[in-house]
């Protein structure tokens, strides 16, 4: 697949061969819909906590005697059912995540790259490198370039120029290549990749 390259000018600066086994797959959504779950369970804190009826700060003295009373035998009132009691089968702290064969996780990635590819949302730009940053400058170029959402991946360090004037734009995210994944491609409309970073992607895919 042939696919032409660009400058932030929106000038012609050749093409490139993109290799059909990373970007020409046919599209497979349950792929990445199993991705998508695996990376926001792995996302969740997990922090969620209440307290139970042995974490409760009431006294553990039994309140009524065991008969005689006329009504139902109780222990303390830190019981779920008492008002201030501890809280029954209540969350605990605990990790969300679930395990994908890394196998899945690299077929998805190629997957996500190939939708955008299909769908004419993949971008490759020659460089991103700036001299100066300038968010109003940047912001004004990525009109004309009709980049309202996008994610844009430069290679191992991104430009830190462009990342400060690319960072206060409203749905413009920018990821060197080590933290391409799938929820943040399909996350927005375009796909940006560097030059630096389809070298990388090509030799991480090799």
């Amino acid at each position: 697949m042939e696919l032409k390259v660009t400058t932030l000018d929106g000038k012609s600066a050749g093409t490139v061969d993109l290799k059909d086994d990373v970007f020409g797959l046919e599209v497979r959504p349950d792929i990445l819909h199993r991705m998508v779950r695996y990376q926001q369970l792995k996302a969740m804190a997990g922090t969620h906590d209440v307290k139970n009826r042995s974490e409760g700060a009431r006294t553990g003295k039994k309140f009524v005697k065991q008969k005689g009373s006329g009504g139902a035998r109780h222990g303390d009132r830190k019981a779920p059912q008492f008002r201030g009691g501890g809280r029954a089968f209540g969350p605990t702290p605990r990790s969300h995540a679930i395990d994908l064969p890394k196998k899945v996780r690299v077929l998805a990635l190629k997957h996500a790259l190939s939708s955008k590819a299909k769908n004419g949302s993949l971008i490759v730009v020659d460089s991103v490198a700036q001299q100066e940053a300038k968010t109003a400058a940047l912001r004004t170029t990525f009109g004309k370039l009709e980049w309202a959402s996008a994610l844009i991946i430069d290679g191992a360090a991104v430009d830190q120029n462009f990342a400060l004037a690319a960072r206060n734009i409203p749905n413009i995210d920018v990821l060197p290549i080590q933290g391409i994944n799938v929820v943040s491609i399909l996350k927005r409309d375009k796909l940006v990749l560097t030059k630096a970073a389809l070298e990388a992607l090509e030799a991480r895919f090799a």
